[in-house]
């Protein structure tokens, strides 16, 4: 009896090991075999009848698949066995060991498998184009795509999370609105197509489906005004993305309207191109009146902070770009100051936005604070700051009014801040030294000679040390911005083609490319490359500790000061003016500059922080004569009146 129950056990024992082992094979035919297995153990053949049975209630179909055992009959790296299946990724892995490959396959068809069970289910992509071209997408969509990047870039410098969602978002939304893109009953579609989209009930469209790239809030006040309609002030929802037939799509372009949209001009609509975001960057900067001015922002880009070359390579991978597109989102040039500033100031009339809050004295924007930080930058004595807030304050620059962006006024303009500050920063040094290659080296002998003579008190400034300090210091800053401005790569790990043709010529060169600068590289230097600068708002630091580098910070200017009562005067009673005639008003420039008309000093100072601001020398000349006409008014309006009367004594 006991050996009858040993026996029974057995015979269980055996039916779960063998319907076990045949699970990991799940495709090969193991089930002929099983009778010489149990003949082998001396079982009955009743057994193979259990085994069947409970193959049947598992479920489990024991013939190869012959799609997959012709595709892939690569051995397991694990356990060198040729038995694979499917996850619900379209990846290969093992039933044996389980070992997931990077092999993927897509089964598109299951009935060329015969008698095989379906194991896994893929989850599929979003619709695709024919031709594996991606998905279907309009140019307004990449241009969203860009500024979501560089809000993100500057929320990763330290600007608040509100500048992308309360601010940029409102921005954009108004742009597409105002240019009948979208947020509008009647969008305008250049595929001579409108997405289906529901105004009653908007929860049933595309729009609650697509993911946001800006962030949905409440807009500001200036939203709800003219062009918006009720309707559309409590729908808060992203650009409608549609996807098209594969006829609706550019077969010149990767995007629905890349042809159309390269070709369009239409009066009175700005058309928004790459450089048009750091406009609308700009603007919500300054609607936030962050510590950022445009020179900042921009040099932010030149270092790779802020997405603006290439940007395009971040888009998703199913954002085909070719043809046309190539166009649009290619950029091959840095930014200019001028070009951003006008287009700032275009964007801002367009949108018809209200007046922006007040640049007030405790703004960073300020030029009262500006001009202490730029003083700090390039190394002048603190004592200097009074002066500079005093030309403010003469001129009448520090008023709010005049600082303030208003885009509905009839002029609209805003203020060059930091141009601003750096032009009465010169003035105020062509007041205390002339800057007329003779009056600043004999103070300088003034000034050494006093400092030699009394090395305990505080040290007088001496113009000529500076110089020679900073002009090293300003030397070598340049040269290595210009080295890495001839090494800076401008293809992009993504490239672009003109048609699907080519994509594989222009893999293949990129690939080369490569090659060939990792060879280069090896042959010219062994070093390793440095990463990525930190950003800092700074770009020359100088401190007192630093033993090799004199600090000017602490200097007194008593060497050019004269006390009269209870004022200082500049013991300098010269000035000349940067601007003798103004263009008249229907010229496109203010004044000209020829280096060759003006001391050396004077260029050297021009050329240092038209360095620090990434701008022509000639534009912080100009801003330098319109300074100098609001704080010699009364000059001009003299020399005006002479030369009336010269003409008058003509006739």
């Amino acid at each position: 009896m006991v050996f009858a129950f040993l026996k029974s056990s057995l015979y269980l024992f055996v039916i779960f090991f063998l319907t076990e082992f045949s699970r990991s094979f799940v495709y090969s035919s193991l089930v002929p075999v099983y009778p010489y297995y149990l003949l082998f153990f001396n079982f009955p053949l009743t057994l193979h009848i259990s085994i069947n049975f409970l193959q049947q209630f598992n479920s489990i179909s024991y013939r190869s698949s012959p799609c997959l055992q012709e595709e892939f009959k690569e051995r397991c790296s694990q356990c060198a066995a040729v038995s694979w299946g499917l996850t619900d990724e379209g990846k290969y892995y093992c039933t044996s060991c389980h070992n997931v490959t990077e092999r993927s396959q897509e089964v598109i068809n299951t009935d060329l498998i015969p008698n095989a069970q379906i194991k896994a289910l893929n989850r599929g992509l979003k619709k695709k184009n024919n031709s594996e071209k991606g998905w279907d997408w309009y140019v307004c969509e990449g241009f969203q795509n860009i500024l979501c990047q560089q809000a993100e870039a500057l929320k990763n410098l330290g600007i608040g999370p509100e500048l992308k969602n309360d601010v940029l978002h409102n921005f954009w939304k108004r742009y597409l609105q105002k240019s009948k893109q979208a947020y509008c009953k009647d969008p305008v579609y250049t595929t001579g197509r409108k997405p289906t989209v529901l105004e009653d009930n908007l929860s049933h469209s595309d729009w609650a489906s697509e993911p946001e790239l800006l962030s949905d809030v409440s807009c500001p006040p200036f939203l709800e005004s003219g062009a918006e309609s009720q309707s559309d002030i409590h729908t808060r929802k992203p650009f409608p993305i549609s996807r098209a037939s594969q006829s609706e799509t550019s077969v010149c372009s990767g995007s629905l309207d890349g042809v159309e949209y390269s070709q369009r001009k239409e009066k009175g609509i700005v058309k928004m191109t790459v450089p048009q975001t750091l406009a609308f960057c700009y603007l919500s900067l300054l609607w936030q009146r962050e510590a950022i001015t445009l020179s900042d922002l921009l040099r932010f880009v030149e270092e790779d902070h802020i997405p603006y070359i290439n940007a395009f390579q971040h888009f998703p991978e199913q954002m085909k770009l070719y043809g046309r597109d190539r166009g649009i989102f290619g950029i091959e040039s840095w930014p200019d100051y001028e070009d951003i500033y006008k287009k700032t100031i275009e964007v801002g009339t367009f949108l018809d936005l209200p007046r922006f809050p007040d640049i007030t004295e405790d703004c960073y924007l300020h030029p009262n604070i500006l001009c202490m930080k730029y003083l700090m930058e390039v190394n002048l004595p603190d004592e200097m700051h009074n002066l500079t807030c005093h030309v403010v304050k003469m001129t009448g620059m520090g008023e709010v009014d005049f600082l303030t962006f208003d885009p509905i006024a009839k002029m609209a303009k805003t203020v060059k801040y930091d141009v601003q500050a750096v032009a009465i920063i010169v003035v105020v040094l062509k007041l205390l030294f002339l800057l007329d290659d003779n009056l600043e080296w004999s103070l300088s002998n003034l000034a050494e000679k006093h400092n030699e003579k009394n090395k305990k008190d505080k040290p007088w400034f001496d113009f000529r040390k500076w110089y020679q300090i900073m002009k090293k210091a300003f030397d070598e800053k340049k040269q290595k911005w210009e080295e890495a401005r001839a090494k800076y790569l401008w293809k992009s790990e993504k490239p672009l083609y003109y048609s699907f043709v080519d994509k594989p010529v222009a893999y293949k060169k990129r690939e080369m490319v490569v090659n060939l600068q990792k060879q280069f590289s090896t042959l010219v230097d062994s070093t390793a490359t440095a990463g990525k600068k930190s950003p800092s708002s700074f770009q020359f630091n100088w401190t007192e500790e630093d033993t090799d580098r004199t600090c000017f910070h602490g200097h007194s200017l008593q060497g050019v000061l004269k006390e009269k009562g209870q004022s200082l005067l500049t013991k300098n009673s010269l000035y000349w003016l940067s601007t003798q005639k103004f263009c008249r008003c229907y010229c496109t420039h203010v004044t000209t500059y020829e280096e060759s008309n003006f001391s050396l000093s004077y260029q050297f100072i021009l050329n240092l922080f038209s360095f620090l601001l990434r701008i022509k020398t000639s534009l912080l000349h100009e801003e330098v004569s319109l300074v100098e006409k609001k704080l010699f008014e009364k000059k001009y309006s003299v020399t005006k009146k002479k030369s009336r009367s010269k003409k008058a004594r003509r006739h």
